[in-house]
């Protein structure tokens, strides 16, 4: 099968491909012996929160302060 890479360096994969490999929004990618190979990857939405909140410096200390706050009597 061929796919198309875009002027914007993006390529769509062949629904063939997809169906095979199952539902997946996330791929690793790598460069291998010449070649790109792409493996799914099933990202848990709780996985996805902490790694942004780590992205953005937030720590446990950090929620947990947010949430003492949040819950203050008015």
């Amino acid at each position: 099968m061929l796919a198309k890479l875009t002027g914007k360096n993006q390529l769509t994969l062949p629904k063939a491909v997809t169906r095979a490999i199952g539902p997946a929004e996330y791929f690793d990618v790598e460069a291998r012996e010449g070649r790109i190979v792409l493996t799914p990857v099933r990202i848990q939405r709780g996985d996805a929160v902490r790694a942004k909140l780590a992205e953005l410096g937030i720590g446990a200390k950090d929620v947990a302060g947010a949430v003492k706050w949040s819950r203050r009597k008015r």
